[in-house]
């Protein structure tokens, strides 16, 4: 008998052991019912690019690319030292902006005309949203062109820049798009129905230059992209490629867009990548963000949702119809659901947004939140905020570190678990924060963003109007 206990022992202190040491693509972090273990090293960034854990695999029904942080070492955009990264308080600031522009777009929903291509001023497009931080490859035109985008469900017309560039284009790593060279690019003349579609999907009037149509957009980092609309082949992987996509081919271009040659838009508008390729992939996609810069993610169009997924009904936004809706009831921090009243949250109406960094929380969702997290954590020392952060600590002096889990309710029951690489906002090891946001005001919407999404298949099905969500979605 005392033999048989002593190795029950030993069993349970391997198992102990091994669970420290577990880690996901290199993050020590262990588990239990409502905390992360978390070893502060491996919160420490990472300058060379990690193996994916996952296999990307395409067949007649998907097609997956794989994603990369364009800052991070994995990006063959970062092979570019003279296009210097953002830093955190930029990146932030920028994050706040997006934000806010969301917010003043669903309020104030106008449009303004563009003018000819060759004396279009910026000044008069009105700004739309952000860019977003992860990058996709894909093929354009005939022969292709490998062109690297960043992927945003938060924006709908796809854009590159193109010669020759007539009034500017700011620098990118890969080779300007040339459509002259291509064999299968159009123009849209400014009398095709497609052309007037624009003004949906960019919030902007299109313009017209020698009977072609034009298009302007403007983000709310003074960045824009305005030229010809055309219809192009993209090419997604070798076996599943489209003719006539839609597509925004800039000749006035500028801003920090890191090096990328333009912006491939996921929304829900009737121009988006999304609605183009439905007939394939009946507005079927997925994407996992990576755990960290240094590892790599997919986004995949069709296929089927893992085994585990948990799915809540899509809703619409009635100003903004082109953003993927959530309908948000509750969230819990440390295993026990906050006391906030589930009008907090459809006062607010949420959406979810890849192109978003952090998750913005009505005023009242936030102050609970941070007051809950910032008890369960009171061992710890806090320190000074880091731009919009407000709850950050010191843990220069700390190996590991115990974090409370944080989950997210949505209106169909489901709960879902925040992965321990999406809570902390690296800064340096004596300024880590909460990464989370409050919004100024109650009505102001909530949106999920990129960094509290990581390491979660998220499963987009606009067909059956459902999102789901699977832990574990990049290995």
């Amino acid at each position: 008998m005392k033999c048989f206990l002593y190795a029950h022992f030993l069993c349970l202190c391997l198992l102990f052991s091994l669970e420290k040491s577990y880690g996901f693509e290199g993050r020590k972090i262990a588990e239990n019912h409502h905390s992360h273990t978390i070893e502060v090293s491996s919160l420490l960034p990472s300058t060379a690019c990690k193996s994916p854990n996952k296999v990307l695999s395409n067949n007649d029904t998907k097609a997956s690319l794989k994603v990369v942080h364009k800052h991070g070492p994995c990006s063959t955009l970062n092979q570019d030292k003279t296009i210097a990264a953002p830093t955190d308080t930029e990146i932030l600031l920028q994050d706040q902006s997006r934000v806010k522009s969301i917010h003043s777009r669903l309020s104030n929903p106008k449009t303004l005309g563009a003018n000819d291509v060759k004396v279009i001023d910026a000044t008069t497009i009105p700004a739309s949203i952000g860019s977003g931080s992860y990058i996709v490859t894909v093929g354009l035109g005939t022969p292709q062109k490998q062109l690297s985008l960043i992927f945003d469900t938060g924006s709908d017309i796809t854009w590159t820049q193109c010669q020759p560039c007539a009034r500017s284009c700011y620098k990118q790593q890969e080779q300007i798009f040339d459509p002259s060279q291509s064999t299968s690019y159009t123009n849209i003349s400014c009398s095709s129905p497609v052309c007037s579609s624009l003004t949906s999907a960019t919030g902007n009037t299109p313009g017209c230059a020698s009977s072609t149509c034009v298009y302007g957009i403007k983000y709310v980092d003074s960045s824009f992209s305005k030229g010809f609309f055309g219809a192009e082949k993209l090419t997604l992987t070798p076996t599943d490629a489209f003719s006539n996509i839609y597509f925004g081919c800039g000749q006035d271009n500028q801003g920090d867009f890191g090096g990328s040659a333009g912006l491939l838009g996921l929304g829900r508008d009737k121009l988006s990548v999304v609605s183009q390729t439905a007939q394939k992939y009946n507005k079927i996609f997925s994407y996992c963000l990576p755990s960290s810069s240094s590892s790599t993610g997919f986004l995949t169009f069709g296929g089927s949702a893992s085994k585990n997924a948990k799915f809540t009904p899509l809703s619409t936004i009635s100003t903004g119809p082109s953003f993927y809706g959530l309908d948000f009831t509750a969230i819990s921090v440390g295993g026990t659901k906050l006391a906030i009243s589930a009008s907090v949250f459809s006062t607010a109406g949420a959406i979810i947004d890849s192109g978003t960094t952090i998750t913005w929380l009505p005023p009242a969702a936030y102050s609970a939140l941070r007051a809950s997290f910032r008890k369960l954590m009171s061992n710890y020392p806090l320190t000074s905020a880091v731009s919009i952060l407000d709850t950050c600590y010191d843990f220069s002096s700390y190996s590991t570190i115990s974090v409370p889990k944080i989950g997210f309710f949505f209106s169909s029951g489901i709960e879902v678990d925040i992965d321990a690489t999406g809570i902390l906002y690296w800064s340096s090891k004596s300024q880590v924060c909460l990464a989370f946001a409050g919004n100024s005001n109650a009505t102001d919407l909530l949106v999920f963003g990129n960094f509290q999404q990581k390491t979660l298949e998220v499963f987009y099905d606009g067909s059956a109007g459902k999102v789901g969500f699977a832990p574990g979605g990049c290995s």
